[in-house]
Protein backbone atom coordinates (compact mmCIF):
# COMPACT_ATOMS: atom_id res chain seq x y z
CA UNK A 1 0.00 0.00 0.00
CA UNK A 2 2.87 2.33 0.86
CA UNK A 3 4.46 1.66 -2.52
CA UNK A 4 1.23 2.41 -4.36
CA UNK A 5 0.74 5.71 -2.49
CA UNK A 6 4.30 6.74 -3.23
CA UNK A 7 3.82 5.97 -6.91
CA UNK A 8 0.55 7.90 -7.03
CA UNK A 9 2.27 10.95 -5.53
CA UNK A 10 5.52 10.74 -7.47
CA UNK A 11 4.25 9.80 -10.91
CA UNK A 12 2.48 13.13 -11.66
CA UNK A 13 5.63 15.02 -10.63
CA UNK A 14 7.76 12.88 -12.90
CA UNK A 15 5.35 13.45 -15.79
CA UNK A 16 5.52 17.22 -15.21
CA UNK A 17 9.32 17.13 -15.29
CA UNK A 18 9.29 15.22 -18.57
CA UNK A 19 6.51 17.24 -20.19
CA UNK A 20 7.35 19.94 -22.75
CA UNK A 21 7.01 23.59 -21.77
CA UNK A 22 3.77 24.13 -23.69
CA UNK A 23 1.90 21.89 -21.24
CA UNK A 24 2.75 24.14 -18.27
CA UNK A 25 2.06 27.68 -17.23
CA UNK A 26 4.59 29.22 -14.89
CA UNK A 27 3.94 32.06 -12.47
CA UNK A 28 5.37 35.52 -13.03
CA UNK A 29 7.28 35.19 -9.77
CA UNK A 30 8.95 31.96 -10.89
CA UNK A 31 9.82 33.39 -14.31
CA UNK A 32 11.32 36.46 -12.63
CA UNK A 33 13.38 34.26 -10.33
CA UNK A 34 14.63 32.40 -13.39
CA UNK A 35 15.48 35.65 -15.13
CA UNK A 36 17.59 36.72 -12.15
CA UNK A 37 19.38 33.36 -12.06
CA UNK A 38 20.01 33.52 -15.82
CA UNK A 39 21.49 37.00 -15.30
CA UNK A 40 23.68 35.71 -12.47
CA UNK A 41 24.74 32.87 -14.78
CA UNK A 42 25.68 35.37 -17.53
CA UNK A 43 23.81 33.37 -20.18
CA UNK A 44 23.18 36.29 -22.53
CA UNK A 45 26.87 37.24 -22.79
CA UNK A 46 27.86 33.94 -24.40
CA UNK A 47 24.64 33.07 -26.20
CA UNK A 48 24.28 36.38 -28.05
CA UNK A 49 26.38 37.43 -31.02
CA UNK A 50 27.65 40.87 -29.99
CA UNK A 51 27.72 41.98 -33.61
CA UNK A 52 23.98 42.60 -33.89
CA UNK A 53 22.71 39.18 -32.83
CA UNK A 54 19.41 38.58 -31.10
CA UNK A 55 19.41 37.80 -27.36
CA UNK A 56 20.04 34.13 -26.54
CA UNK A 57 20.04 33.16 -30.24
CA UNK A 58 23.67 32.00 -30.15
CA UNK A 59 26.22 32.43 -32.91
CA UNK A 60 28.97 33.98 -30.77
CA UNK A 61 32.41 32.61 -31.71
CA UNK A 62 34.46 31.86 -28.59
CA UNK A 63 38.19 31.25 -28.80
CA UNK A 64 39.37 28.16 -26.96
CA UNK A 65 42.73 26.34 -26.80
CA UNK A 66 41.32 23.59 -29.04
CA UNK A 67 39.56 25.81 -31.60
CA UNK A 68 36.64 28.16 -32.00
CA UNK A 69 33.41 27.12 -30.30
CA UNK A 70 30.12 28.62 -31.45
CA UNK A 71 27.44 29.30 -28.85
CA UNK A 72 24.02 27.75 -29.46
CA UNK A 73 20.49 29.10 -29.75
CA UNK A 74 18.90 28.70 -26.29
CA UNK A 75 15.65 30.53 -27.02
CA UNK A 76 12.41 28.50 -26.84
CA UNK A 77 12.37 28.04 -30.61
CA UNK A 78 11.21 24.46 -31.14
CA UNK A 79 13.14 24.04 -34.39
CA UNK A 80 16.40 25.85 -33.69
CA UNK A 81 16.49 26.32 -29.92
CA UNK A 82 15.47 24.45 -26.79
CA UNK A 83 11.71 24.91 -27.02
CA UNK A 84 11.06 21.17 -27.22
CA UNK A 85 13.20 20.32 -24.18
CA UNK A 86 11.49 18.75 -21.21
CA UNK A 87 12.55 20.02 -17.81
CA UNK A 88 14.59 16.86 -17.25
CA UNK A 89 16.41 17.38 -20.57
CA UNK A 90 16.98 21.03 -19.72
CA UNK A 91 18.45 20.01 -16.36
CA UNK A 92 20.76 17.49 -18.05
CA UNK A 93 22.00 20.14 -20.46
CA UNK A 94 22.64 22.73 -17.74
CA UNK A 95 24.12 20.45 -15.07
CA UNK A 96 25.55 17.51 -17.04
CA UNK A 97 26.38 18.99 -20.44
CA UNK A 98 24.12 16.54 -22.30
CA UNK A 99 21.75 17.78 -25.03
CA UNK A 100 18.25 16.52 -25.57
CA UNK A 101 19.50 14.34 -28.47
CA UNK A 102 22.05 12.71 -26.14
CA UNK A 103 25.08 14.47 -27.62
CA UNK A 104 27.61 16.06 -25.30
CA UNK A 105 28.22 19.77 -24.95
CA UNK A 106 31.74 21.12 -24.77
CA UNK A 107 32.71 22.55 -21.37
CA UNK A 108 32.93 26.05 -22.83
CA UNK A 109 29.36 25.83 -21.54
CA UNK A 110 30.20 25.93 -17.80
CA UNK A 111 28.05 22.98 -16.79
CA UNK A 112 30.90 21.89 -14.52
CA UNK A 113 30.01 24.89 -12.36
CA UNK A 114 26.26 24.78 -12.97
CA UNK A 115 26.24 21.17 -11.72
CA UNK A 116 26.03 22.53 -8.17
CA UNK A 117 22.74 24.37 -8.81
CA UNK A 118 19.73 23.31 -6.76
CA UNK A 119 16.66 21.65 -8.27
CA UNK A 120 14.41 24.60 -7.45
CA UNK A 121 16.75 27.00 -9.25
CA UNK A 122 16.91 24.76 -12.32
CA UNK A 123 13.11 24.74 -12.27
CA UNK A 124 13.04 28.55 -12.20
CA UNK A 125 15.57 28.76 -15.04
CA UNK A 126 13.45 26.38 -17.10
CA UNK A 127 10.37 28.51 -16.51
CA UNK A 128 12.24 31.63 -17.62
CA UNK A 129 13.75 30.15 -20.77
CA UNK A 130 10.47 28.60 -21.85
CA UNK A 131 8.15 31.51 -21.13
CA UNK A 132 10.31 34.56 -20.42
CA UNK A 133 12.62 34.51 -23.46
CA UNK A 134 11.51 35.51 -26.94
CA UNK A 135 11.89 32.59 -29.38
CA UNK A 136 14.25 33.19 -32.29
CA UNK A 137 13.72 30.86 -35.25
CA UNK A 138 17.25 31.13 -36.57
CA UNK A 139 19.90 28.44 -36.68
CA UNK A 140 23.19 29.36 -35.02
CA UNK A 141 26.43 28.44 -36.76
CA UNK A 142 27.70 25.03 -35.70
CA UNK A 143 30.95 24.35 -33.88
CA UNK A 144 33.56 22.76 -36.13
CA UNK A 145 36.60 21.62 -34.15
CA UNK A 146 39.51 19.69 -35.64
CA UNK A 147 39.68 15.90 -35.31
CA UNK A 148 39.36 14.25 -32.84
CA UNK A 149 37.78 17.05 -30.77
CA UNK A 150 34.88 17.12 -33.25
CA UNK A 151 33.80 13.75 -31.83
CA UNK A 152 31.49 14.86 -29.05
CA UNK A 153 31.40 11.36 -27.59
CA UNK A 154 34.98 11.98 -26.41
CA UNK A 155 33.43 14.18 -23.72
CA UNK A 156 31.90 11.09 -22.06
CA UNK A 157 35.26 10.05 -20.65
CA UNK A 158 36.13 13.66 -19.78
CA UNK A 159 32.91 14.02 -17.83
CA UNK A 160 33.53 10.79 -15.95
CA UNK A 161 36.87 12.16 -14.81
CA UNK A 162 36.17 15.83 -14.22
CA UNK A 163 32.47 16.67 -13.95
CA UNK A 164 31.09 17.02 -10.41
CA UNK A 165 27.78 15.32 -9.74
CA UNK A 166 26.70 16.88 -6.47
CA UNK A 167 24.57 19.93 -5.87
CA UNK A 168 25.60 22.61 -3.39
CA UNK A 169 25.44 21.83 0.32
CA UNK A 170 25.81 24.54 2.94
CA UNK A 171 28.80 24.42 5.26
CA UNK A 172 27.31 24.58 8.79
CA UNK A 173 30.52 26.11 10.13
CA UNK A 174 30.13 29.17 7.87
CA UNK A 175 27.66 32.05 7.83
CA UNK A 176 24.56 32.14 5.65
CA UNK A 177 26.15 34.97 3.64
CA UNK A 178 29.32 32.95 3.01
CA UNK A 179 27.30 29.90 1.91
CA UNK A 180 25.20 32.03 -0.44
CA UNK A 181 28.38 33.56 -1.82
CA UNK A 182 29.97 30.18 -2.45
CA UNK A 183 26.80 28.90 -4.12
CA UNK A 184 26.80 31.85 -6.52
CA UNK A 185 30.56 32.17 -7.08
CA UNK A 186 31.18 28.46 -7.66
CA UNK A 187 27.86 27.90 -9.43
CA UNK A 188 25.85 30.44 -11.40
CA UNK A 189 28.59 33.08 -11.59
CA UNK A 190 31.14 30.31 -12.42
CA UNK A 191 34.16 32.34 -11.25
CA UNK A 192 36.46 29.31 -11.29
CA UNK A 193 35.77 28.68 -14.98
CA UNK A 194 38.02 31.63 -15.82
CA UNK A 195 40.08 32.25 -12.69
CA UNK A 196 41.34 28.68 -12.15
CA UNK A 197 44.24 27.25 -14.20
CA UNK A 198 43.59 24.29 -16.48
CA UNK A 199 45.38 20.97 -16.62
CA UNK A 200 46.63 19.04 -19.61
CA UNK A 201 43.10 17.82 -20.41
CA UNK A 202 41.68 21.34 -20.04
CA UNK A 203 40.13 20.44 -16.67
CA UNK A 204 40.04 22.96 -13.83
CA UNK A 205 42.88 22.35 -11.38
CA UNK A 206 40.78 22.65 -8.23
CA UNK A 207 43.87 22.44 -6.03
CA UNK A 208 44.74 25.88 -7.46
CA UNK A 209 41.23 27.31 -7.20
CA UNK A 210 40.96 30.99 -8.26
CA UNK A 211 44.74 31.44 -8.60
CA UNK A 212 44.46 32.67 -12.20
CA UNK A 213 43.83 31.19 -15.62
CA UNK A 214 44.03 31.83 -19.36
CA UNK A 215 40.75 32.83 -21.05
CA UNK A 216 41.32 33.04 -24.79
CA UNK A 217 43.40 36.17 -25.46
CA UNK A 218 43.00 37.42 -21.84
CA UNK A 219 44.29 36.33 -18.45
CA UNK A 220 41.90 36.08 -15.48
CA UNK A 221 44.17 36.96 -12.54
CA UNK A 222 44.57 35.47 -9.08
CA UNK A 223 41.58 36.50 -6.95
CA UNK A 224 42.43 34.55 -3.80
CA UNK A 225 43.11 36.33 -0.52
CA UNK A 226 46.87 36.24 -1.16
CA UNK A 227 48.10 39.74 -0.31
CA UNK A 228 50.83 39.76 -2.97
CA UNK A 229 49.48 37.80 -5.92
CA UNK A 230 45.74 37.95 -5.21
CA UNK A 231 43.33 40.56 -3.91
CA UNK A 232 44.05 40.13 -0.21
CA UNK A 233 44.64 43.87 0.15
CA UNK A 234 41.12 44.69 -1.09
CA UNK A 235 38.38 45.51 1.37
CA UNK A 236 34.85 44.14 1.13
CA UNK A 237 33.74 47.48 -0.26
CA UNK A 238 36.54 47.44 -2.84
CA UNK A 239 35.47 44.09 -4.26
CA UNK A 240 31.76 44.91 -4.29
CA UNK A 241 32.53 48.21 -6.05
CA UNK A 242 34.58 46.37 -8.68
CA UNK A 243 31.88 43.76 -9.26
CA UNK A 244 29.29 46.49 -9.68
CA UNK A 245 31.26 48.98 -11.80
CA UNK A 246 34.15 47.08 -13.36
CA UNK A 247 36.76 49.46 -11.99
CA UNK A 248 38.62 50.29 -8.85
CA UNK A 249 40.66 53.46 -9.13
CA UNK A 250 44.42 52.91 -9.07
CA UNK A 251 43.96 49.17 -8.92
CA UNK A 252 42.06 47.43 -11.70
CA UNK A 253 39.68 47.78 -14.64
CA UNK A 254 37.58 45.01 -16.16
CA UNK A 255 38.22 44.12 -19.80
CA UNK A 256 37.56 41.16 -22.07
CA UNK A 257 35.30 38.46 -20.65
CA UNK A 258 35.33 40.12 -17.21
CA UNK A 259 33.96 43.32 -18.75
CA UNK A 260 31.19 41.20 -20.28
CA UNK A 261 30.49 39.60 -16.90
CA UNK A 262 30.23 43.05 -15.28
CA UNK A 263 28.12 44.47 -18.12
CA UNK A 264 25.64 41.62 -18.56
CA UNK A 265 25.62 39.95 -15.18
CA UNK A 266 27.27 41.11 -11.98
CA UNK A 267 26.19 44.76 -11.96
CA UNK A 268 22.57 43.60 -12.07
CA UNK A 269 22.77 41.47 -8.93
CA UNK A 270 21.45 42.67 -5.61
CA UNK A 271 23.80 44.30 -3.13
CA UNK A 272 23.16 41.37 -0.80
CA UNK A 273 24.34 38.86 -3.41
CA UNK A 274 27.36 40.96 -4.40
CA UNK A 275 28.36 41.16 -0.74
CA UNK A 276 27.86 37.42 -0.39
CA UNK A 277 30.12 36.73 -3.39
CA UNK A 278 32.72 39.13 -2.02
CA UNK A 279 32.57 37.48 1.41
CA UNK A 280 33.22 34.05 -0.10
CA UNK A 281 35.89 35.08 -2.62
CA UNK A 282 37.81 37.05 0.01
CA UNK A 283 37.98 33.88 2.12
CA UNK A 284 39.58 31.67 -0.54
CA UNK A 285 43.26 31.08 0.30
CA UNK A 286 45.99 30.75 -2.29
CA UNK A 287 47.67 27.40 -2.75
CA UNK A 288 50.18 28.71 -5.28
CA UNK A 289 53.84 28.88 -4.29
CA UNK A 290 55.50 32.29 -4.44
CA UNK A 291 56.50 35.37 -2.52
CA UNK A 292 54.34 36.13 0.50
CA UNK A 293 55.58 39.68 1.00
CA UNK A 294 56.34 42.61 -1.32
CA UNK A 295 54.54 44.95 -3.68
CA UNK A 296 51.22 43.86 -5.15
CA UNK A 297 50.26 44.26 -8.79
CA UNK A 298 48.27 47.32 -7.69
CA UNK A 299 51.26 49.21 -6.27
CA UNK A 300 53.94 49.15 -8.97
CA UNK A 301 55.11 51.96 -11.23
CA UNK A 302 55.27 55.73 -11.05
CA UNK A 303 54.25 58.70 -13.18
CA UNK A 304 56.93 59.40 -15.77
CA UNK A 305 57.62 59.55 -19.52
CA UNK A 306 60.41 59.12 -22.02
CA UNK A 307 59.39 61.79 -24.47
CA UNK A 308 62.63 63.75 -24.30
CA UNK A 309 64.45 60.87 -25.97
CA UNK A 310 62.71 61.37 -29.33
CA UNK A 311 61.63 65.02 -29.22
CA UNK A 312 62.37 66.72 -32.54
CA UNK A 313 62.32 63.51 -34.56
CA UNK A 314 59.49 62.57 -36.88
CA UNK A 315 57.29 59.58 -36.14
CA UNK A 316 58.83 57.20 -38.68
CA UNK A 317 62.38 57.87 -37.50
CA UNK A 318 61.35 57.43 -33.89
CA UNK A 319 60.09 53.93 -34.59
CA UNK A 320 63.54 52.83 -35.70
CA UNK A 321 65.32 53.58 -32.42
CA UNK A 322 65.41 52.24 -28.88
CA UNK A 323 62.57 54.52 -27.86
CA UNK A 324 59.99 53.22 -30.32
CA UNK A 325 57.62 52.23 -27.51
CA UNK A 326 57.68 55.74 -26.04
CA UNK A 327 57.05 57.20 -29.49
CA UNK A 328 54.05 54.91 -30.06
CA UNK A 329 52.72 55.75 -26.60
CA UNK A 330 52.99 59.49 -27.19
CA UNK A 331 51.26 59.22 -30.58
CA UNK A 332 48.43 56.86 -29.64
CA UNK A 333 47.96 56.62 -25.87
CA UNK A 334 49.02 59.85 -24.14
CA UNK A 335 46.04 61.84 -25.38
CA UNK A 336 43.76 59.71 -23.19
CA UNK A 337 46.00 58.29 -20.47
CA UNK A 338 48.11 61.44 -20.00
CA UNK A 339 51.69 62.25 -20.91
CA UNK A 340 52.84 60.66 -17.62
CA UNK A 341 50.29 57.83 -17.93
CA UNK A 342 48.50 59.35 -14.94
CA UNK A 343 45.00 58.94 -16.37
CA UNK A 344 42.18 61.43 -15.89
CA UNK A 345 40.96 62.81 -12.58
CA UNK A 346 37.58 61.12 -12.89
CA UNK A 347 39.24 57.75 -13.56
CA UNK A 348 37.46 57.23 -16.88
CA UNK A 349 40.87 56.84 -18.50
CA UNK A 350 42.85 54.91 -15.89
CA UNK A 351 46.38 55.45 -14.75
CA UNK A 352 48.76 52.94 -16.30
CA UNK A 353 50.82 52.67 -13.13
CA UNK A 354 49.28 51.18 -9.99
CA UNK A 355 47.39 49.15 -12.55
CA UNK A 356 46.88 45.36 -12.44
CA UNK A 357 47.22 45.04 -16.23
CA UNK A 358 50.74 46.49 -16.42
CA UNK A 359 52.08 45.03 -13.17
CA UNK A 360 50.76 41.47 -13.22
CA UNK A 361 52.80 38.28 -13.33
CA UNK A 362 52.50 38.10 -17.12
CA UNK A 363 52.12 40.48 -20.05
CA UNK A 364 48.98 38.93 -21.57
CA UNK A 365 46.48 41.62 -20.56
CA UNK A 366 48.75 44.46 -21.68
CA UNK A 367 49.04 42.91 -25.13
CA UNK A 368 45.34 42.03 -25.30
CA UNK A 369 44.18 45.49 -24.21
CA UNK A 370 46.25 47.05 -26.99
CA UNK A 371 45.04 44.58 -29.62
CA UNK A 372 41.41 44.19 -28.55
CA UNK A 373 40.63 47.36 -26.64
CA UNK A 374 38.16 47.66 -23.76
CA UNK A 375 34.37 47.78 -24.03
CA UNK A 376 32.35 47.89 -20.83
CA UNK A 377 28.77 49.05 -20.16
CA UNK A 378 27.63 49.88 -16.64
CA UNK A 379 25.20 52.27 -14.99
CA UNK A 380 28.11 54.69 -14.73
CA UNK A 381 28.32 54.79 -18.54
CA UNK A 382 30.10 53.24 -21.49
CA UNK A 383 33.84 52.74 -21.07
CA UNK A 384 35.61 52.29 -24.37
CA UNK A 385 39.20 51.97 -25.53
CA UNK A 386 39.64 51.39 -29.26
CA UNK A 387 41.38 48.22 -30.46
CA UNK A 388 44.71 48.74 -32.17
CA UNK A 389 44.93 45.23 -33.58
CA UNK A 390 41.58 44.98 -35.35
CA UNK A 391 42.32 44.59 -39.04
CA UNK A 392 38.91 46.03 -39.99
CA UNK A 393 37.71 48.50 -37.36
CA UNK A 394 40.89 49.92 -35.86
CA UNK A 395 41.48 53.61 -36.53
CA UNK A 396 45.20 52.95 -36.08
CA UNK A 397 46.54 49.49 -36.78
CA UNK A 398 49.69 48.45 -34.97
CA UNK A 399 51.70 45.50 -36.23
CA UNK A 400 53.24 42.87 -33.96
CA UNK A 401 56.59 44.67 -33.68
CA UNK A 402 54.88 47.93 -32.74
CA UNK A 403 52.61 46.26 -30.18
CA UNK A 404 55.63 44.53 -28.65
CA UNK A 405 57.54 47.83 -28.47
CA UNK A 406 54.60 49.61 -26.84
CA UNK A 407 54.02 46.75 -24.39
CA UNK A 408 57.66 46.73 -23.34
CA UNK A 409 57.58 50.48 -22.77
CA UNK A 410 54.46 50.25 -20.61
CA UNK A 411 55.85 47.35 -18.59
CA UNK A 412 59.28 48.90 -18.06
CA UNK A 413 58.01 52.39 -17.35
CA UNK A 414 54.84 51.74 -15.38
CA UNK A 415 54.56 48.12 -14.29
CA UNK A 416 56.45 44.84 -14.12
CA UNK A 417 59.82 45.66 -15.63
CA UNK A 418 60.90 42.01 -15.42
CA UNK A 419 58.60 41.07 -18.29
CA UNK A 420 59.60 41.26 -21.96
CA UNK A 421 57.29 40.95 -24.95
CA UNK A 422 58.30 39.64 -28.38
CA UNK A 423 56.42 39.98 -31.68
CA UNK A 424 55.80 36.23 -31.43
CA UNK A 425 54.04 36.74 -28.10
CA UNK A 426 51.80 39.32 -29.74
CA UNK A 427 50.90 36.95 -32.57
CA UNK A 428 49.78 34.29 -30.09
CA UNK A 429 47.34 36.75 -28.49
CA UNK A 430 46.26 38.07 -31.89
CA UNK A 431 45.27 34.50 -32.83
CA UNK A 432 43.10 34.12 -29.73
CA UNK A 433 45.55 32.97 -27.08
CA UNK A 434 47.76 29.95 -26.42
CA UNK A 435 46.71 26.67 -28.02
CA UNK A 436 46.43 23.37 -26.22
CA UNK A 437 48.45 20.34 -27.29
CA UNK A 438 45.49 18.14 -26.34
CA UNK A 439 44.57 17.67 -30.00
CA UNK A 440 48.03 16.35 -30.81
CA UNK A 441 48.01 14.15 -27.71
CA UNK A 442 44.59 12.78 -28.63
CA UNK A 443 45.71 12.06 -32.18
CA UNK A 444 48.85 10.34 -30.93
CA UNK A 445 46.75 8.34 -28.50
CA UNK A 446 44.31 7.31 -31.20
CA UNK A 447 47.14 6.43 -33.59
CA UNK A 448 48.86 4.42 -30.86
CA UNK A 449 45.61 2.67 -30.02
CA UNK A 450 44.96 1.89 -33.66
CA UNK A 451 48.50 0.56 -34.05
CA UNK A 452 48.08 -1.62 -30.96
CA UNK A 453 44.77 -3.00 -32.25
CA UNK A 454 46.32 -3.67 -35.67
CA UNK A 455 49.29 -5.42 -34.04
CA UNK A 456 47.02 -7.59 -31.89
CA UNK A 457 44.79 -8.39 -34.88
CA UNK A 458 47.81 -9.34 -36.99
CA UNK A 459 49.08 -11.55 -34.18
CA UNK A 460 45.70 -13.22 -33.86
CA UNK A 461 45.51 -13.89 -37.61
CA UNK A 462 49.03 -15.30 -37.59
CA UNK A 463 48.19 -17.50 -34.60
CA UNK A 464 45.02 -18.83 -36.26
CA UNK A 465 46.92 -19.48 -39.47
CA UNK A 466 49.56 -21.46 -37.57
CA UNK A 467 46.92 -23.58 -35.87
CA UNK A 468 45.23 -24.44 -39.17
CA UNK A 469 48.48 -25.40 -40.99
CA UNK A 470 48.97 -29.22 -41.10
CA UNK A 471 51.90 -30.54 -39.08
CA UNK A 472 54.63 -32.58 -40.91
CA UNK A 473 54.42 -35.24 -38.21
CA UNK A 474 50.73 -35.73 -38.77
CA UNK A 475 51.02 -36.37 -42.46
Amino acid sequence: MKTVKSFVLVAPLALIALAPAAAQEFSKELIEKGRYLATASDCVACHTNHDGGKPMAGGLPMASPVGTIMSTNITPSKEFGIGSYSEAQFSDAVRKGIRADGANLYPAMPYVSYSNMKDEDIHALYAYFMQGVEPVDEKAMETKLPFPMNIRASMIGWNMLFRPNETHKDDPTQSAEWNRGKYLAEGAAHCSTCHTPRGIFMQEQKSLNLTGGQVGPWYAPDITNDKVHGIGTWSQEDLVTYLKTGKLDNKAQAAGSMAEAISYSLQHLTDADLNAIATYVRSVPSTKAGETTGATRFDKGTADNDMAAFRGRDYADGLKGDHAGAQIFAANCASCHGYNAQGTKDGYYPSLFHNAATAGDNSINVISAILNGVDRHTEAGHVFMPPFGDQVNAVVQLNNVEVASLSNYLLAQYGNDKLKVTPEDVQVIREGGPKSNMIQLARIGLAGGAAAVAFLLAGFIWYRARRKKPSVLSE
